[in-house]
């Protein structure tokens, strides 16, 4: 399986969104500093995340979410736990 996920930072209240082949092993990369994009963004909380069969399905999705119209989307379907979080761009 592959993965899309989106974690939220509790320092700048900002998203961060991935791929990986294996979900536990890369949040837990995350959240112990061994993450350049991350390092100096934690705590971190894992808030969403899709499975995909085929890489390139995920891929393309991941590479969508990053983008406006993705961004967008996101925020309209993950209103509730971005207002609970305090996500400061929604």
């Amino acid at each position: 399986m592959y993965y899309v996920y989106i974690l939220f930072s509790e320092v700048d209240k900002q998203l961060y969104t991935g791929f990986t082949d294996n979900l536990r092993s890369r949040f837990k990369a995350h959240t112990e500093g061994y993450v350049k994009a991350t390092k100096h963004r934690r705590p971190l909380k894992l808030i969403y995340y899709e499975a995909y069969v085929s890489e390139s399905d995920a891929r393309r999705r991941e590479k969508y979410l990053k983008g406006g119209n993705g961004r967008g989307e996101l925020k309209i379907q993950l209103k509730d736990i971005l207002t609970e979080v305090r996500y400061k761009n929604l």
